[in-house]
């Protein structure tokens, strides 16, 4: 699914000029240490094998030092309409292990009712597992993803969450990371165009 998911990224990103850009990430990026990717999974032990495939592969696109340089790349997108993502480092993502539940308790609790929040998600902030593994383009500020590994009733374990702020809203996109990533590849990766690679 990961090697599809590249090279149909590959491809977006030469059909919109995005030649010397692609080019110049893959010579700079390398994966997630082994080492990282064991601290992921003890922190994480239900963290998708896709998720740890794409780690393998860059550990994490924003502002992200590697060897020869810092590098901020678009790698993800999210069910709104071509709205690119970064994806965030295994160091970044067990940093912010406790993140959902510190900004997100009131709305997981139903405090406000003009923040939607989807009924897939559980109500108890205390009890909530999310794997915060992307923010958009504006570092977050409008939008981030988390995979959902406690999920209401009515979810599934390992369900993707897109939180969007302004309306604020907390909606399940995806029931697995494998499906999140096999929209992005149905929509065509249309967060790629020659807007976002300027």
């Amino acid at each position: 699914m990961v090697e599809k998911y590249i090279s149909g990224l590959k491809n977006a990103y030469f059909q919109n000029n995005g030649q010397e850009e692609w080019k110049s990430f893959e010579q700079v990026i390398y994966g997630a240490k082994k080492d990282d990717i064991n601290k992921l999974n003890q922190v994480y032990p239900d963290v998708p094998n896709a998720l740890i495939n794409l780690l393998e592969y860059v550990d994490g696109t924003y502002w992200r030092k590697y060897a020869k340089e810092e590098i901020i790349f678009f790698l993800l997108g999210s069910d709104m309409h071509e709205y690119p993502y970064y994806l965030l480092s295994t160091k970044e993502i067990i940093k912010n292990q406790n993140q959902a539940k510190e900004y997100f308790s009131e709305y997981i609790e139903r405090k406000y009712d003009e923040v939607e929040v989807d009924e897939k998600l559980a109500d108890k902030a205390e009890s909530i597992k999310w794997l915060h593994f992307s923010d958009c383009m504006n570092n977050g500020g409008t939008s981030q993803l988390f995979i959902d590994f406690s999920p209401s009733e009515k979810g599934t374990k390992g369900q993707v969450v897109r939180y969007l702020h302004d309306p604020d809203e907390l909606k399940v996109i995806a029931d697995s990371f494998e499906e999140y990533l096999n929209m992005l590849i149905k929509k065509e990766f249309d967060f790629i165009n020659e807007e976002t690679i300027e």
